[in-house]
């Protein structure tokens, strides 16, 4: 079905990547195995050579190379990079552009997607120069296989083991073959901050970046879904999607958000919506000589709840309403009162003064805040991320689904 870069570095771990050329195989897929110098310590070439009847790929500098230059010949025909397990050290070459190697050069060459099955030990995994280093690649649009927990080969217990191998196929399939669970579908995402003005020079405005709806929305277009991106002012670039509608206030995103939600099946409401705004704007500059020596007084209104809008007026189960919680500190309590008080459906929380999970970073640390128990995430991705709440969102559609067909 496609030819896969199978990429084996040096890691414990290593041996597991026997195992996964094995079942991309067995899902009719062409494997070409490339080994690290270090990887070779822990198994041999000749084992993947047996696997999957092709030359393993190890040096830039072995005789006998096509003329082509093989490292430029793979990486314009795989359709797939997956490095399993991927080392601390080649996520950080990957991550800096460092090509010292076949595998570190055939990343920067190809145009393929490529998906990393993290392996190392637990403090490593947890290392802040790993944890930026992971961010970058994700932001790049690399994709990931969690590591497992449990007992690991130096002898620790926690986070850091390699991903089963059945993980990491199932997750090479998903990227070689984007989904279609959402095909047909209407999601409609708000994004970034709003900003709200007090004069033509002067605003009020919050941190956000937009990063976090900005991956809802790239990985909703990637299940098949039809999505609508309102983005406030954000200098990041927003993704691919169908409709992309730019506004600057929280009237202008509750115009934008409401005059779409009625065709939607999922609004996503990911803004940093101002909960306030100026009663009045001055048309000309405030000058600091209109207050004298004293403090100038601004009367600020709140602004319209868009969240709360949308679930007074739905009926039934559509559209599925998500809501976001930015809190300082336990974000779940707040989660919980905005569930019921807006009368939706789920609440992403999340404590922005935790390390890596506030504002303008490419990572987040959320608990998915249901009718049931909460749902606690680990720090990751802000792409994954958005992966398990639209795998909740979609559950929230079929529960809906059979709901009506039952009536």
């Amino acid at each position: 079905m496609a030819l896969v870069g199978l990429g084996v570095t040096g890691g414990i771990g290593a041996y597991k990547a026997v195992e996964v050329a094995r079942l991309l195989q067995k899902r009719g897929h062409d494997v070409r195995a490339v080994m690290t110098r270090s990887a070779r310590r822990f198994v041999g070439p000749v084992t993947f050579e047996a696997i999957t009847r092709h030359p393993v790929i190890s040096s830039q500098f072995a005789p006998g190379l096509n003329p082509s230059i093989e490292h430029i010949d793979l990486a314009s025909t795989m359709a797939l990079l997956v490095v399993a397990p991927a080392t601390a050290n080649a996520i950080g070459k990957f991550a800096n552009g460092i090509a010292d190697d076949f595998l570190s050069s055939l990343y920067l060459a190809t145009r393929a997607p490529v998906l990393m099955a993290p392996a190392m030990n637990t403090n490593m995994w947890n290392h802040p120069a790993v944890r930026e280093n992971l961010a970058r690649l994700a932001a790049r649009g690399v994709h990931f296989v969690e590591p497992g927990e449990g007992y690991l080969a130096c002898g620790w217990i926690g986070k850091g083991r390699l991903a089963e191998p059945e993980a990491v196929v199932e997750a090479a399939e998903r990227v070689l073959q984007p989904g279609t669970t959402l095909a047909g579908r209407r999601v409609v995402v708000s994004a970034g901050p709003t900003v709200e003005d007090i004069d033509p020079v002067r605003f009020i405005a919050n941190r956000s970046s937009g990063r976090m709806g900005f991956a809802i929305a790239e990985e909703a277009r990637a299940r098949g879904a039809l999505v609508t991106l309102v983005a406030g002012p954000t200098p990041v670039e927003p993704p691919a999607v169908d409709d992309l509608v730019r506004t600057r206030s929280a009237r202008e995103m509750r115009e934008a958000v409401i005059a779409r939600a009625a065709d939607a099946d999922v609004v996503v409401m990911a803004a940093a919506v101002a909960d306030f705004a100026p009663r009045a704007v001055s048309a000309g500059k405030i000058e600091k000589a209109a207050a004298g020596d004293g403090p100038l007084t601004l009367i600020l209104d709140r602004t319209p709840d868009v969240l709360a809008e949308l679930g007074a007026a739905r009926t039934g189960k559509r559209p599925v309403l998500v809501g976001f919680a930015a809190q300082t500190g336990d974000p779940v309590p707040a989660a919980r009162r905005k569930l019921e008080a807006k009368q939706i459906d789920l609440v992403v929380a999340n404590d922005v003064s935790a390390p890596g999970a506030g504002f303008d970073v490419d990572t987040n640390r959320v608990t998915l805040v249901g009718r049931g128990e909460p749902e606690p995430l680990p720090l990751m991705a802000k792409r994954e991320v958005a992966r398990l709440l639209l795998d909740r969102v979609e559950q929230l559609l079929a529960a809906g689904t059979a709901a009506a067909i039952s009536r």
